[in-house]
């Protein structure tokens, strides 16, 4: 398969009515698919809503680090509505099971205190507070991103990557994201200090896509839902990311509707027109995994 072919034979599609027959199931991302990070998407939620009327299920799949709780409200904040999903499953949710796993053990937050819900809802499980400490008494990090996202790149973090790979403490990645867009700003996430603590030599757990964990989670939630096991065939994942989603669908055996308009729309659609063959094919190269369809956005 030659990139020039690849491409000519990846559908775009009309609206997710033209899949839907194909499937009992949607695992959808949700920044860049359903919200911006600043307000949601309206054709996108009636999408997912007109999926559920005829009988699917829509679980979110989200590299939030937040618990599932915190990351629903603050959805919903954004004037998603509760008829767009039935669950959600977030990266910050397993997280947090792995801190309330590690009870005696100090942590230390690398991350902005926008985050501490993450621990507080730790600490309501483990019922008394979660022991965060300084770097030098830590006996773990939980990274949930940069500091100041909007001013900091991950470079500036070498020096403190250093010190905690000198101690040969293990990281928890709460979320494996690279970028993500904020309205129409690209900040860097936690998954990018991951990524260099990793190539220090450091130990990095991750929680998010695209990661086996959150994806077996998502389908046990299905499996609640549904009052059986969903069959993999009848699963399909939607996402705007490749090392993310598209991987992560990839992985899992799933079969993924690329959003073109996302976090890539620079590179695979320059200067606002067509999909860029060339991009999307390196895009499906790297992700190693193929979409079965592509869509500029997710309507109906």
């Amino acid at each position: 398969m030659t990139q020039q072919t690849l491409p000519a034979q990846i559908p775009t599609i009309s609206g997710l009515h033209e899949l839907a027959g194909r499937y009992d199931a949607i695992l959808c991302d949700v920044w860049g698919v359903l919200i911006d990070g600043k307000k949601h998407f309206p054709p996108a939620a009636e999408a997912l809503r007109r999926f559920r009327a005829q009988g699917g299920r829509v679980v979110l799949v989200t590299n939030a680090s937040r618990p599932d709780a915190e990351v629903r409200r603050q959805l919903l904040g954004f004037g998603l509505p509760e008829y767009a999903f039935d669950d959600l499953v977030s990266a910050g949710e397993l997280t947090c099971r792995e801190i309330v796993a590690r009870s005696g053990q100090a942590c230390y937050h690398l991350g902005p205190p926008r985050d501490d819900g993450l621990f507080e809802e730790a600490g309501r499980r483990l019922g008394a507070p979660v022991n965060k400490v300084g770097p030098d008494e830590a006996d773990y990090v939980v990274c949930t991103g940069l500091f100041a996202e909007r001013e900091e790149i991950p470079q500036d973090y070498d020096e403190r990557l250093a010190a905690l790979k000198a101690r040969n403490l293990v990281m928890l990645c709460a979320n494996p994201d690279i970028v993500v867009a904020i309205g129409d700003d690209i900040v860097y996430c936690a998954g990018a200090l991951a990524e260099r603590y990793a190539a220090m030599g450091g130990e990095v757990v991750m929680f998010g896509k695209p990661h086996a964990p959150i994806y077996e989670a998502a389908r046990e939630r299905l499996a609640s839902l549904a009052g059986r096991p969903v069959e993999t065939s009848r699963i399909i994942a939607l996402g705007d990311g490749a090392m993310t989603d598209l991987a992560g669908a990839g992985r899992a055996g799933l079969d993924c509707l690329f959003v073109t308009d996302g976090v890539h729309v620079e590179e695979l659609r320059p200067g606002g027109g067509g999909v860029d063959p060339a991009a999307l094919a390196r895009l499906v190269t790297l992700a190693g995994a193929r979409p079965v369809a592509l869509a500029r956005d997710v309507f109906w």
